[in-house]
């Protein structure tokens, strides 16, 4: 089989190291790709969000299946354009995908079903939604709603931190077509968790549960970013959780894109606050979450190219999803500055690391030069360590970390921590 993969992140780098584990597979190709997926896929210089460019491609060099991993390719329709020239694809319509790329769509879906989520109010209106400052409580959540690559939601802990987050998302644009509306929510309390999800629009397959670390810095402190690392499973997720989860979100999402005339196949992102009054949902995602992915797949035994097809030809139902046991911890190097203005360029240099740990080093913001490898975006590589438990995953990641090197390099040095105290104080 030719395989294409399209997306150039660790998301993307992930999938790829499993798919290659599947021997039916000659050749696999990336568009783009990036600095470190080039050892086992051609890179194409074909931007993911060029969907013609992507479509040509793929008949022009007989693909056989195609992974459409990020966001914004889903959301515009790059499945729905490719099954149409008879390529196979793992990945939602633009009619499902809306999940993501509309938060009042999703909330509005959320509201009709019954699925438990926050309080909210949604403004075209900047006008309008200050006047809903004046009378919300506070801390609060405003999302742009549409796509802004993880960065566009805002926790509010005054007025005036509300005001400034409208006035940039509506007034000055900062994150374009997507904050023209915006979602003001409930601020919600409890621990998250992240679940991807398996489904074929009929059989629903939950994947190990992911804890995500948000924030830039040490704490949770600073600003939002697409993600500085993550741990799975989550401590936090709990049999209880996972049960009452499939019951009241998971399974209900995916029967109402159905009743909407909106069948998902693909992977389904729950995105979830686990509060005192239950499991909600804060957002879901159209794709694989990035670096959740960077954990998850390492977990999972199952060939991965086998449940792909299945989703795609909608039996799901008869193959076995297995994961091992044991735990995954990532820790993401970015370049120092990232979410916001930072330097690229700088030569990376990987000492031998020791495999026997299970190590993996994806590459992100990553690219050829000449015969280095370059930084090139902001999150940078994610090194993912797995161990017997949280504890050891950790210091295995952490261990790894040390062997990794390039200017102007920045991470967090609590990745799982907090989990890890918590399953700890419990005595787990």
């Amino acid at each position: 089989m030719n395989v294409m993969i399209v997306g150039g992140g660790g998301r993307e780098h992930a999938i790829l190291e499993k798919l290659r584990e599947n021997p039916r597979i000659e050749k696999m190709f990336a568009l783009p790709g990036n600095g470190g997926m080039n050892e086992h896929a051609v890179c194409v210089p074909i931007k993911a969000t060029d969907i013609d460019g992507i479509v040509s491609f793929a008949q022009e060099n007989l693909i056989d299946f195609a992974v459409v991993a990020p966001d914004d390719p889903l959301i515009s329709g790059a499945c729905d354009r490719l099954r149409a020239i008879g390529v196979r694809c793992f990945g939602p319509s633009a009619a499902a995908a809306e999940i993501e790329g509309s938060k009042s769509f999703a909330k509005e879906l959320m509201q009709k079903y019954g699925i438990p989520t926050a309080a909210y109010e949604t403004f075209d209106c900047a006008k309008d939604a200050y006047a809903y400052l004046e009378r919300t409580s506070y801390p609060t959540v405003i999302k742009a709603d549409g796509p802004a690559l993880g960065k566009g939601v805002i926790i509010a802990q005054t007025r005036e931190e509300a005001r400034d987050a409208i006035r940039a998302m509506m007034e000055d644009g900062v994150f374009g077509t997507s904050g023209s509306r915006v979602v003001i929510e409930e601020f919600l309390t409890g621990n998250e968790a992240s679940v991807l999800a398996f489904t074929d629009g009929t059989t629903l397959i939950p994947m190990v549960s992911a804890l995500d670390h948000k924030r830039a810095l040490d704490g949770d402190n600073g600003l939002n970013t697409g993600g500085m690392g993550a741990l799975a499973p989550n401590p936090f997720y709990s049999v209880e959780r996972a049960r009452e989860c499939m019951e009241s979100i998971f399974l209900p999402t995916m029967r109402a894109l159905n009743a909407e005339g909106r069948k998902f196949k693909g992977c389904l992102y729950f995105g979830l606050m686990l509060t005192k009054n239950g499991p909600k949902v804060i957002e879901y995602n159209c794709r694989f979450g990035d670096p959740e992915t960077q954990v998850v797949l390492p977990l999972l035994k199952t060939d991965l190219l086998e449940i792909m097809l299945a989703v795609e030809d909608e039996r799901l139902a008869e193959v076995p999803v297995h994961f091992r046991g044991g735990a995954a911890c990532c820790v993401v190097l970015a370049s120092q500055g990232y979410p916001a203005q930072y330097q690229t360029g700088y030569e990376i240099k990987i000492d031998k690391i020791d495999q026997t740990k299970d190590i993996f080093v994806y590459h992100a913001g990553t690219k050829q030069d000449g015969g280095r490898i370059v930084t090139s975006g902001g999150r940078v590589l994610g090194v993912t360590a797995l161990g017997a438990d949280a504890r050891e995953a950790q210091k295995n990641a952490y261990d790894a970390v040390k062997h990794v090197h390039f200017e102007n390099a920045f991470f967090r040095r609590d990745i799982a921590s907090r989990a890890i105290a918590a399953q700890e104080e419990k005595g787990e």
